[in-house]
């Protein structure tokens, strides 16, 4: 006998009921057990933060990672499932700030940098119960109790160790860039890690006129010579004005002379930006028109005192406050005339170094940064001293509209980009940090994503291929203190430096063998230069996190000081999946550091999730409770239904799916309620029968009945075409068959036997 079938399902309480069942008899253990010996399927899984709770955005790919390693399970091959957590990083040093209510780098120095590591150890793990709650209710099968951890110091060793093979290959410098910087964290930013915090940001726009000193090289212009004639530069960031060195036009650009009929001051902008400063033709007068490459070598006034004297080099030739000429100058906006200031701008550095190029230390202008660590303005601004530059604008723009140098004054929206940690505006500065050599690799990264199966297939020549070409090399120290210490030693004497790519070699070089690898401990470790015998310190910088999780098939497996064999003979892995903007993150760093190291990817296939947005559209917010609670949700409609609306839309191709729980209770209805109804038909009629299936009732002939020799077929084209898009890694392909059949044995087959059953 069958056990009886409620008709009205309470799948939730039957997911509950399972669960029970599975723990109780270590089910997901044993289907390891059982295939030990077999052929290995490669699983890594990305490493989330416990500083928070999971949510439906960790549903997609959690759901993911359980379809594909039980289906290659169910194929006969043995698949481990290592859960992992990303320990370290700002994530949880924000956190530990807001605890212990400090807000900037000097509080945590302050407060010791050995206590406040502590209190970040203390509280990396804080919902990994909730996080094994969550993710067991929704029905996915990961090895909790053997996790891999970024903070242990195994897995931090073996981070050394690719650190130490890459300098080893020549491919870690140390450099100074302009660099995405977070003012609140007081760090620099990776390129990649841009993507993660853009926002729409409203900016003041606003036009000065800086006053002409003297002709250009190749004219001479009286008015110029006599200060009558002013040049209008835009720039939407008023607080780099104090550091204004130089103006930028572009050389192939028409740029006019003209006299403003009201106030009769002549003024310079490109033609092409007229109509945005003047309604009527009338208004102004055209006095010439030259391209801007005519306009080189032109002086003009610094707009202010502090760095005056840098209009002359030390050895007496033309420094700084005069126009040069770049390519990257556009009409689209402002006055075809960049305001320059070369530490706080990408295009703006290039304009200087190409200035300074081959000249010697005396001739050369330099950079100046007058801003601190928190990006406060330092004694070099007296009047903006100790003030916080973004809160200096209106400040700055008032000051030159008093002294008749503001022209126009706008304000932009525009997608700025802001730390993904924290949600500060981030600044562009020159800033000195130790890089991963990546442009001029580009071709072994591309190699490398050849071999990768990717799932949506326009991503792999798409959004991470273009991303691969054009990839720049990678700033992967933070100026941070949670973290894993980048393992490179500096003498305090001649500058030599070493990496330590183990704890058994720095115990050669220093006679310790740290237990622990976190900056407190290692910091303390110092030995005698080689080079001059001079003390060599360990440099104060931090890993990237993203360094440590590119890091993961190699530090999990404490590689290469444990599991040599295995991981080599393992790698790359078979399987892995995420959201879409892991493309500019774990997808990005895994692939690196794999082609860096092994000239290979890191993996073989790889699904690519979108992002779930509340039924509105929005991105999904507590606060404004746009969404259903993920464990009410669960509750409500059970897991399975979630799973199948998840796994049966565009959120599998990689784009942005609006969860409704309209759209549940879809799935509920047309799916897994007309499911459970046909079961409840067989159960019913098979104990009134006595039936009771083995399996092999049609092992030796078919049966006579056509339409049970056609739903036969049926199953059979089902278990092919699910296979086979499993097999591709198309997931809403897998589930389209499996809808279809229950269609079909409800609406054609049952309602063509019923009069059978009924006669027994």
């Amino acid at each position: 006998m069958y056990t009886p079938v409620d008709p009205k399902a309470e799948f939730p309480k039957q997911e509950e009921e399972v669960l029970k069942y599975w723990n109780e008899n270590d089910t997901f253990k044993k289907s390891l057990s059982q295939r030990e010996g077999s052929e290995e399927f490669v699983f890594y899984d990305g490493p989330p933060f416990a500083t928070g709770l999971p949510h439906f955005g960790h549903f997609i790919p959690s759901t993911i990672k359980d379809i594909i390693p039980r289906y290659q399970t169910m194929r006969g091959k043995h698949v481990p499932r290592r859960f992992g957590w990303d320990c370290h990083g700002l994530p949880v040093e924000n956190l530990i700030e807001k605890e212990l209510g400090i807000n900037s780098k000097h509080e945590i120095e302050a407060y010791g940098v050995a206590a406040f590591n502590e209190k970040c150890k203390a509280s990396v793990l804080k919902y990994t119960a909730e996080w094994r709650k969550t993710i067991t209710r929704m029905g996915r099968w990961v090895d909790f109790d053997d996790d891999y951890k970024t903070m242990s110091p195994d897995y931090m060793e073996s981070i050394w160790w690719v650190a130490k093979s890459l300098w080893d290959k020549g491919l870690v410098y140390e450099g100074k860039y302009i660099l995405p910087y977070c003012p609140r964290c007081s760090t620099v930013l990776s390129t990649h890690e841009l993507s993660q915090g853009y926002k729409e940001k409203q900016d003041p726009a606003i036009t000065i006129r800086f006053k002409a000193k003297s002709s250009p090289e190749k004219f001479r212009d009286e008015d110029m010579e006599a200060g009558r004639v002013y040049f209008l530069a835009w720039t939407t960031t008023p607080w780099t004005l104090p550091s204004n060195l130089g103006l930028t036009m572009g050389p192939e650009i028409e740029y006019v002379k003209v006299r403003d009929v009201q106030s009769g001051d002549f003024y310079v902008l490109a033609s092409s930006r007229l109509s945005a400063y003047y309604k009527n033709e009338s208004d102004y007068e055209i006095i010439y028109a030259r391209k801007g490459s005519d306009f080189c070598g032109a002086k003009y006034e610094p707009i202010f005192p502090y760095f005056a004297s840098l209009e002359k080099c030390k050895d007496g030739s033309d420094g700084a406050f005069r126009i040069f000429n770049a390519d990257y100058v556009s009409t689209e906006d402002g006055t075809g005339i960049v305001h320059t200031a070369p530490a706080f701008g990408e295009d703006d550095s290039k304009v200087f170094k190409k200035a300074n190029e081959g000249k010697s230390e005396d001739a050369q202008i330099p950079f100046v940064e007058p801003i601190d660590a928190e990006c406060k303005f330092t004694e070099e601004v007296p009047d903006f001293a100790g003030r916080f530059v973004k809160d200096c604008d209106k400040d700055i723009m008032d000051r030159l509209k008093r002294e008749g140098k503001l022209i126009k004054r706008d304000t932009i929206m525009h997608q700025y980009p802001h730390c993904w940690r924290c949600s500060s505006p981030l600044i562009y500065r020159g800033i000195g940090s130790w890089f991963v050599k990546v442009a001029g690799h580009n071709d072994a990264l591309l190699k490398a994503n050849a071999q990768i199966k990717w799932q949506p297939a326009h991503i792999k020549e798409g959004r991470f291929g273009k991303w691969l070409a054009g990839a720049r090399d990678w700033a992967v120290s933070r100026n941070r203190y949670w973290g894993n210490p980048i393992p490179i030693w500096k003498c305090e004497k001649c500058g030599e430096t070493v990496c330590v790519g183990s704890r058994k070699e720095l115990q050669d070089l220093s006679g310790v063998y740290p237990e622990d690898l976190h900056k407190q401990f290692v910091d303390e470790i110092t030995f005698a230069c080689k080079k001059c015998s001079g003390t060599m310190r360990r440099i104060p910088e931090v890993f990237d996190c993203w360094f440590e999780s590119g890091s993961m098939p190699y530090a999990q497996l404490h590689y290469p000081f444990e599991n040599k064999e295995f991981f080599e003979t393992h790698f790359p892995a078979n399987f892995i999946s995420e959201g879409l903007d892991q493309t500019r993150g774990w997808f990005y760093t895994l692939t690196v550091l794999a082609a860096h190291l092994f000239d290979k990817p890191a993996f073989s296939n790889c699904i690519v999730s979108g992002l779930v947005l509340a039924s509105d559209g929005r991105k999904m917010s507590k606060s404004l409770r746009n969404y259903t609670d993920p464990e009410e949700a669960i509750g409500k409609f059970g897991a399975d239904a979630i799973r199948l609306f998840l796994m049966h839309s565009t959120v599998v191709k990689a784009d942005d799916l609006r969860y409704s729980d309209d759209g549940v209770r879809e799935v509920l209805k047309s799916i897994l309620i007309p499911l459970w109804n046909s079961y409840s038909f067989f159960v019913t009629y098979a104990n009134i029968d006595g039936i009771v299936a083995t399996g092999r009732e049609f092992e030796n002939s078919l049966p006579q009945n056509p339409l049970d020799r056609w739903i036969l077929s049926v199953t059979q084209s089902l278990v092919k075409n699910v296979g086979a898009a499993l097999d591709d890694y198309d997931l809403s392909g897998a589930i389209d068959p499996i809808v279809d059949f229950i269609e079909r044995i409800n609406t054609w087959y049952i309602r063509r036997i019923r009069r059978r059953c009924w006669k027994g």
